[in-house]
């Protein structure tokens, strides 16, 4: 005789209530007839990632948790944009906003909360929002396309996870924040400022201190008035405050209700049948908006709909991330002293901008707060959470695990087989080191993806993805863990290594050879591969392969690069940042004569020319190429700058030539076609005023000789140089220079930057071919000076002899 199964009812279709059903259906799947409400229209998705997709780094499909096949497969009855509107506790029944009226044996509440939104005058204004769910995101990103200016009210976690993603959309972004420091309930004062410092580097600006008064405008925004008489302009105004629990539906039931819906350990409500979980529940006075006590709560429950007494909520150590990119920040615990009876351990290296602060109480470790190298966050989490005496390591663990374990012996880095098993590793999806460990041995998973797929570890934010990595590597009793690596486009199933191998292999040396040989999808190829393969036949076979121009982006084949406004910039190359009287004139010359409105200095030590029209692209080329200026590349996947300092020549600080230095490097780069553009810079001393420690490949001249830095980026993904090596010669700088730029050329991914390709491939790599290996080091090098030999020509010259003639530089004509 079959029993019939209990009737479970769910309202809120987010992380914690799904997460519990989640966990339900794990240790009893039949137990239940589920029915699940949702106030929004989408399925189950993580709300943690919200600000991923703001940024352009992720789309909606890439953060749902719960496809809705996922209920179809396990019976689930799900509604959608259906919200529940009155609960019936007597009757046992919840009535929807359509009308909807459904019984329940036990009703689950995951109402989530709701963004606090202040009484200021103005927030009814179009273009005020709050950042709370996928339509806010939608709002700001259609705002991002249309306006310019942003106000971002809050600097905590979620106000710089907001400003950071409108920041990527091209938006100028401000943040008011009422406190002196920035995220206050994460961050001592020291790692604060360093936040604020380098968001302010990456251009946002911040007011603290700062009590937002009006925001004023007619019908749409206009500004932000704040109550000291500053005003910010602002198109978009997005509060990021914090939240409240969202306890409406609960308190019309009769709920016990303080700040959120009271529960007990076992997540019931005052009403037996009813539970609550996420962060619409308060337990024991506390409410919760982190992800671990929301993952934890929905075990418990779990446990206890299935009907099992024993397993009672806790709440855990909480620890932050920031999900910036390029920014790291740790914190977990008390991060300020309490009194005498507590120690703070401080380690701060301003140049590098990191910090370190940790907090001992009673030999035991309560607090750590860690800016710019996190990689021990999860040690230190660990020694909290299970309240571990450290005083036998106290006098190294500032410096980090392997330090304090090794009295100084060990190698850097994060020891995973010291890990416990219940270490939390995934803190997007709550995954622990023994979920990982128990599914790769159950389950003979070998790769990350796989991992990824079984347990979800890594497969949100992705910044746990190191630590899943090592600790499959340890389970395998290996040392590395390939990643799969994804196909080139929709055009074919091949990965851009195996198509740069079948190139070399096949000597396959024309486009329409390669794509029969490959199986491609379509004859003709897309957008995205054709430039790709282009680049590979061209630099495995220099001399051999005939460029294909159409293959390249609309700035490659016209040689400039295309504006806003539909016209053009044009930027001669500076030797080094060098010019002449002549080259001035000419460029004067070319200015009047073809009333070019913006002449502006670059960042690159060149002079670029804004708003040329596409017609008089052939005549300014020439009319430079008179003066002996040749094109300075701004538009290519090659080599654009050389950035140089006056070094020995005019400073007294300098040590050496460093103009002269870079000139040579530049005369032996230039024309060079890389994966990705390439920049280089060259200071003469280490005050490093040409900023080689952010470029492509670096040069920093010192008494000993010359230090080579590789892998930096400035851009909106800041990275540091590495060290390659140091060097006693102008020559062998340029020969480690050729021989650096020839493996990037022929390793990484067509438009893969120096910083991610090393960051793929390790600096020990680069150091491994370019430094250790001598021979073949030269060997690079003579490969990188012979494909020079083609690509040292001036593609302006070229252009500038056909003139008018070219069809693609004719103005367009008028019909009628």
């Amino acid at each position: 005789m079959t029993t019939a199964k209990q009737k479970l009812v769910v309202v809120g279709n987010g992380m914690a209530g799904m997460r519990t059903v989640e966990e339900l259906l794990k240790i009893a799947p039949d137990v239940y007839d589920i029915t699940v409400f949702g106030a929004e229209p989408q399925v189950n998705y993580n709300r943690i990632l919200l600000s991923s997709v703001l940024a352009g780094e992720k789309e909606m499909d890439d953060i749902v948790i719960s496809p809705r096949s996922w209920y179809d497969e396990n019976g689930i009855t799900l509604f959608t944009g259906d919200p529940i509107t009155a609960i019936d506790a007597e009757a046992r029944t919840v009535t929807s906003e359509s009308g909807r009226v459904s019984g329940y044996d036990a009703l689950l509440l995951a109402t989530g909360s709701n963004p606090l939104v202040p009484p200021i005058p103005g927030m009814n204004k179009q273009g005020v929002c709050t950042f709370r769910d996928i339509r806010d995101v939608e709002t700001m990103i259609g705002a991002a396309r249309d306006h310019r200016r942003a106000v971002v009210i809050g600097g905590g976690l979620l106000g710089l996870e907001a400003a950071w993603g409108l920041k990527r959309r091209g938006m100028s972004v401000a943040v008011v924040h009422l406190m002196p420091t920035l995220m206050e309930r994460q961050l001592d004062v020291a790692a604060g400022q360093l936040l604020q410092r380098d968001l302010d580097r990456r251009g946002i600006a911040f007011f603290t201190d700062g009590q937002t008064e009006e925001i004023t405008g007619e019908t749409r925004v206009r500004s932000v008035r704040l109550a000291d008489g500053r005003e910010i302009p602002a198109d978009l105004v997005v509060m990021a405050i914090g939240i409240r629990p969202n306890t409406t539906l609960a308190k019309a039931a009769g709920l016990d209700v303080n700040r959120g819906i009271v529960v007990a350990d076992n997540m019931r409500t005052t009403d037996p049948r009813i539970y609550a979980v996420g962060e619409c529940a308060e337990h024991r006075g506390q409410c919760f908006g982190l992800v671990a006590p929301l993952w934890d709560m929905a075990k418990v429950c779990a446990h206890h709909l299935a009907g099992g007494e024993e397993m009672l909520f806790t709440p855990p150590a909480l620890s932050t991330r920031l999900k910036i990119t390029g920014i790291d920040v740790f914190s977990a615990g008390a991060l300020t002293a309490a009194g005498e009876e507590d120690d703070e351990i401080t380690l701060q290296d301003a140049a590098q901008g990191t910090y370190k602060k940790l907090v001992l109480r009673d030999g035991r470790l309560v607090g750590a707060v860690l800016y710019g190298d996190v990689a021990d966050g999860a040690w230190y989490f660990d020694l909290m959470r299970q309240g571990t005496d450290v005083a036998d390591i106290r006098a190294g663990m500032i410096f980090g695990q392997a330090h304090a374990e090794t009295g100084g012996k060990g190698s850097s880095g994060v020891s995973v087989a010291q890990m416990s098993d219940d270490t939390q590793i995934c803190g997007c999806n709550g995954v622990s080191k023994g979920t990982i460990c128990r599914a790769i041995a159950e389950k003979g998973l070998t790769t990350l993806d796989e991992v990824r797929a079984h347990t979800k570890a890594s497969a949100s934010c992705g910044q746990c993805s190191g630590l899943v990595r090592q600790i499959l590597a340890a389970s395998l009793g290996t040392d590395v863990v390939a990643e799969a690596e994804p196909a080139m486009c929709k055009c074919t199933d091949r990965t851009h290594d195996e198509v740069r191998r079948t190139i070399l292999a096949q000597q396959i040396k024309s486009m329409p050879e390669l794509m029969r040989t490959l199986g491609w999808k379509s004859a003709d190829g897309c957008a995205k591969c054709r430039p790709a393969l282009n680049y590979y036949l061209l630099c495995a076979w220099p001399g051999d392969y005939a460029d294909d121009a159409q293959s390249r982006f609309v700035n490659e084949r016209v040689h400039a690069n295309i504006q806003k406004d539909g016209t053009y910039s044009v930027v001669p190359r500076m030797w080094g940042g060098l010019t002449s009287a002549r080259e001035l004139r000419a460029i004067a010359d070319v200015v009047e004569k073809y009333a070019i409105p913006t002449v502006k200095v670059t960042g690159g030590q060149r002079i670029d020319l804004l708003g040329v029209k596409k017609e008089d692209l052939p005549g300014v080329w020439a009319d430079l190429g008179q003066a002996g200026m040749v094109s300075g590349h701004a538009y290519a996947k090659g080599l654009r700058t050389v950035k140089t300092c006056v070094g020995s020549e005019w400073c007294r600080f300098g040590t050496r030539d460093s103009t002269g230095l870079g000139v040579r490097l530049e005369q032996m780069t230039w024309g060079a076609w890389t994966p990705h553009k390439f920049k280089m810079g060259v200071s003469g001393c280490p005050r490093n005023c040409a900023e080689a420690s952010i470029k492509d490949f670096g040069v920093v001249c010192v008494d000993a000789g010359y230090d080579l830095l590789v892998g930096g980026n400035g851009g909106i993904e800041l990275r540091g140089t590495d060290l390659l090596a140091r060097v006693g010669s102008e020559d062998e700088v340029l020969e480690y220079c050729g021989a650096f730029m020839q493996l990037y050329r022929e390793e990484a991914r067509y438009l893969e930057r120096t910083a991610p390709w090393i960051n793929r491939v390790g600096i020990d790599h680069v150091k491994a071919r370019v430094v250790t290996d001598e021979e073949g080091r030269r060997t690079l090098h003579r490969r990188f000076l012979y494909s020079q030999r083609f690509a040292q020509n001036d593609p302006w010259a070229e252009r500038a002899a056909k003139g008018m003639a070219a069809h693609e530089f004719q103005p367009l004509r008028k019909v009628g």
